[in-house]
């Protein structure tokens, strides 16, 4: 697949150049792709290594074995997280890869991606399954309800993929770390991706709504403080969907859940 820029200049690097900060931002590029993408990579190979070539390096025992796995496992998240944020980077700059690819597959992959986040034990039953009967009873016993109507449900959709598994991961992970039981995602579009996600949990006030898109803002810290976050990921999801000529809309009420609209209009081929 080949690579789409663009024409335009982005207003936001524009803006950066004008103020003498445009080699700062390639330096923070530089640093996540160069310095920091090779010294995961590293360490993810070695435990995974450790972990699955015992024949090569000897054997663990249990506790070996679990510790070295917890290891794999937050070396894996930290891998997703900055290439969650290169992918950030690249939309100011209007950089997007043209693919075509099935929002179903996507979806399915993003909700195995959030579960993984905040129901590893959960992710690994869906990961195990072997029908598609199988999966939806999961999602069942789990409280998730998936409902895909028009244009992509059988035909691709044609943008940066990866930028649009970023949203729906987020999406997805956020209502499953808030609500009380219940998850809904909806699909649907004839020209435009619409995407919902919603939740049945503790919901936000009126007052607090135009603050959540802020870096490092927390939705409800002091009624959630068991919920781990530094705050990023829906300023993350902001910053993509605004660079994909998108929008993103909160519905809430406090006490009874929390829905976010969001819309994505194609690249055209």
């Amino acid at each position: 697949m080949k690579g789409f820029k663009f024409k335009k200049d982005h207003p936001e690097k524009e803006k950066l150049m004008s103020q003498g900060k445009g080699n700062e931002k390639e330096s923070l590029f530089d640093l996540l792709i160069h310095d920091l993408t090779s010294p995961l990579s590293i360490v993810a190979t070695t435990a995974d290594n450790l972990l699955h070539k015992s024949e090569r390096y000897g054997p663990l025992t249990d506790q070996q074995k679990r510790m070295v796995d917890r290891i794999s496992r937050n070396i894996h998240k930290a891998q997703k997280l900055l290439q969650e944020m290169i992918e950030i980077l690249r939309s100011e700059e209007g950089i997007f890869q043209k693919d075509f690819f099935s929002i179903e597959e996507t979806l399915r992959e993003s909700l195995l991606d959030a579960l993984e986040i905040t129901h590893p034990h959960a992710a690994e039953k869906f990961c195990q399954s072997k029908s598609q009967e199988e999966f939806q009873n999961l999602l069942h016993t789990h409280h998730i309800s998936i409902e895909m109507t028009g244009r992509y449900c059988q035909s691709p959709f044609c943008h940066d993929q990866k930028k649009v598994q970023q949203i729906l991961r987020n999406l997805l992970s956020n209502a499953l770390k808030y609500r009380r039981e219940k998850m809904g995602v909806m699909i649907s579009g004839e020209t435009d991706l619409l995407v919902s996600v919603e939740d049945d949990g503790i919901g936000i006030p009126a007052e607090e709504q135009d603050a959540i898109f802020k870096r490092f803002v927390r939705l409800n810290d002091k009624k959630a403080p068991h919920i781990q976050g530094l705050g990023l990921g829906l300023t993350g999801i902001k910053t993509l969907i605004k660079a994909m000529g998108g929008e993103i809309v909160l519905q809430s009420q406090e006490g009874v859940g929390t829905r976010f609209i969001v819309r994505i209009p194609p690249i055209r081929p």
